[in-house]
């Protein structure tokens, strides 16, 4: 059990034998104002594939995508966040994974959501509100369907990250739950990450935490097939009328990840990252990686605009906090 009190100043080890299976980054939920304006954005432009809809949600999922959905779009009076969601492998893990969040102190309940089947709600150090289930429903995967390669073309979801001044109790807290660390970012002679990169489906990452103000959350990413796709939904949005909505990119990290990309905001500011590549992260002897701020901006192209690092979506019902807020005792309970 993590003592909250205390942030962790050197890297921490994962918990190679937690004794339920998390899997992966599974998908988002975010709130939106117009559903038809989000419609025409994700469906129509960027080519997402509508698993089913109602007159105030949308579930959307990639073209690789066999689970019900990867991301659901639900009609509110304020754009947000409502969940990050993770998979564990079995049901019955589901029951373990409630009883350690409580005995961290952290609030955990179980909830009845459409298309999945037994789903836990929690919140975890970051402050995140995060969605966990074993199962969905599912739908034919589209992975053959010629006429569907249309925008994005987005495959699947990859992972999601989060902005939070809790960045050591949050690594902490995952690396306990057998996430491992690929890939970090501290300042120069400072040995405390101010951004961990965890995964566990054995690319760079599941989930980012990093240091600003929060919980919110930056960005959901999916996987485009090809560096062409990501020219390719630029040209798409400019002509549906959403030209603006390429914030930055297409470019590539020459930092964590080292992907090719393209961050976009959605009608109500919301920030989707398409990329096309990653690397294998699976093996035992993998090392995290450590990049000082001094390292980053290299490559080529413009640096991030300050929309990018400032920038995200809050938590719906949750005080965002300054990236230098002391503890966690500043969430509400």
């Amino acid at each position: 059990i993590m003592d909250w009190s205390e942030r962790p100043s050197a890297l921490l080890p994962t918990n190679e034998r937690a004794p339920f299976n998390f899997t992966r980054a599974s998908h988002v939920v975010l709130q939106v104002k117009d559903l038809a304006l989000s419609r025409a954005f994700y469906v129509d432009t960027l080519g997402f594939v509508v698993s089913d809809e109602t007159a105030n949600t949308i579930y959307l999922r990639g073209l690789e995508e066999a689970c019900h959905h990867s991301l659901v779009l639900e009609k509110a009076d304020q754009a947000s966040c409502r969940f990050v969601g993770f998979r564990v492998r079995l049901d019955e893990e589901l029951d373990l994974v409630k009883a350690h969040f409580e005995a961290n102190g952290l609030p955990a309940a179980w909830a009845n959501v459409d298309h999945q089947r037994r789903t836990l709600h929690v919140v975890d150090p970051s402050g995140a509100h995060v969605e966990i289930c074993a199962n969905m429903d599912t739908r034919p995967r589209q992975i053959l369907a010629a006429s569907a390669f249309v925008g994005a073309c987005p495959l699947r979801l990859d992972h999601f990250q989060i902005h939070t001044p809790f960045v050591g109790e949050a690594f902490g807290f995952y690396a306990g739950m057998g996430f491992r660390l690929s890939e970090y970012i501290a300042r120069d002679g400072v040995e405390e990450p101010d951004a961990v990169f965890l995964q566990r489906k054995g690319n760079p990452h599941d989930v980012v935490f990093f240091r600003n103000d929060g919980p919110r959350l930056h960005h959901v990413a999916f996987l485009a097939p090809e560096t062409y796709h990501l020219m390719l939904l630029c040209d798409r949005l400019a002509e549906a009328g959403f030209g603006a909505a390429v914030e930055f990119g297409p470019q590539r990290h020459f930092s964590p990840g080292f992907a090719r990309f393209v961050y976009v905001r959605d009608p109500d500011g919301h920030r989707i990252e398409f990329f096309t590549s990653h690397y294998l992260t699976l093996d035992s002897e993998d090392e995290p990686v450590r990049w000082n701020v001094s390292q980053l901006g290299g490559g080529w192209g413009p640096r991030p605009p300050q929309s990018w690092r400032n920038e995200a979506s809050p938590f719906a019902g949750t005080e965002v906090l300054p990236a230098n807020a002391p503890n966690r005792d500043a969430f509400a309970r």
